[in-house]
């Protein structure tokens, strides 16, 4: 029974510990773009989407609108996107992204592989490994 009390024996923690180090090797090249992990995902979102409305991004990123709110104001007041209240619907906020958010996009492009090559991971196991945190998380 205490087994199960162990710190080895949790899984959460080395998920936690994985995301929280990962996290941390975006942080120096983040840091060149003014941006932190979370507006980071954000653009990623709206560099492939262009535009989407507030709910459908908090729920791709699994992210709550008290989460969202300040950090796409920041993201507009860098420029990077735009909130306008959608025409069929105005409580509906659509983000949309600006010319200088993509022009963002070349500057962030070999973010991922930089990050990526620090994980060690052959790519039969970073396949792997994406699969069952997806998984875990289309569980929960």
């Amino acid at each position: 029974m205490e087994d199960n009390l162990k710190l080895s024996n949790q899984l959460c923690f080395p998920l936690y510990a994985c995301s929280k180090e990962i996290i941390r090797k975006y942080k120096p090249y983040l840091d060149k773009l003014n941006l932190t992990y979370t507006q980071y995902i954000v653009m990623i979102v709206l560099w492939e989407e262009k535009e989407i409305n507030v709910k459908s991004l908090g729920k791709r990123l699994f992210l709550d609108s008290g989460t969202l709110t300040p950090l796409l104001k920041k993201l507009e007041e860098k420029k990077y996107i735009e909130r306008v209240k959608s025409t069929f619907d105005e409580r509906n906020l659509i983000i949309k992204i600006t010319n200088k958010g993509e022009e963002l996009k070349v500057k962030a492009k070999d973010i991922p592989t930089l990050v990526g090559s620090c994980l060690n991971l052959s790519k039969d196991e970073t396949i792997e490994l994406y699969k069952i945190l997806y998984k875990i998380l289309n569980n929960l």
